[in-house]
């Protein structure tokens, strides 16, 4: 797994993994007892039990260490192989329906999409950081579904690509609008339900 830290580069005594794990913890922590604005990086030190200064050594904002914070949680999403591409999605779909679920997940997400919205460098780190990199469960999909003979093999990779960024912006939006936007459970039902959808765009969207 990736480090979701700032990129600048550092010299000196080299990070302590648990140190970073405490302080990502303790910010999402935070932020479901502060808040966004009340959240500084002061109370996220103490929380963390590590000195102000090292804080900003590995972020040089709060912004930036939300966005760390939650991209942490994002990464903890897979995509075993469940031996159909049906059953991947709705493995998938169940998967990060449980994330939203957990109060630090929903409450960090939530702040860092809200105050991005007048935040354009925040809108960027949080594209690099957290859509882009799950991206990389959409492309796995297709690639293991084109293997089995369930989706037809592309031949020009740029539109593969703009048909992934698609897809992921169908199951992540609706996913999301459903959990956190309608407040409605996202149960069997529902799963399955949508996959049937999806599936029906998804085979028009590769042939195309």
């Amino acid at each position: 797994m990736c480090s979701r830290t700032s990129p600048r580069s550092r010299t000196g005594r080299p990070r302590s993994a648990e140190a970073d794990t405490a302080i990502l913890e303790a910010t999402r922590a935070a932020l479901v007892d502060l808040g966004w604005s009340k959240l500084t990086m002061g109370d996220v030190a103490t929380r963390a039990g590590v000195a102000k200064t090292t804080l900003y050594r590995r972020w040089a904002s709060k912004n930036e260490l939300v966005v760390d914070a939650v991209a942490v949680l994002f990464d903890e999403l897979e995509l075993p192989d469940r031996g159909s591409l049906t059953a991947d999605i709705e493995g998938v779909v169940r998967q990060f329906a449980a994330l939203l679920e957990r109060p630090e997940a929903r409450t960090a997400l939530m702040a860092v999409v809200a105050e991005s919205t007048r935040d354009e460098p925040l809108r960027r780190r949080i594209r690099a950081s957290i859509v882009d990199r799950q991206k990389r469960l959409v492309l796995l999909g297709r690639q293991r579904a084109q293997a089995r003979g369930e989706l037809p093999l592309g031949t020009e990779p740029g539109a593969a690509a703009g048909t992934d960024d698609l897809i992921f912006d169908v199951i992540a939006g609706a996913v999301v609008h459903r959990a956190l936007v309608s407040a409605e459970p996202v149960d069997s039902d529902w799963v399955q339900r949508f996959t049937v959808l999806l599936l029906g765009g998804l085979d028009a969207a590769t042939r195309s």
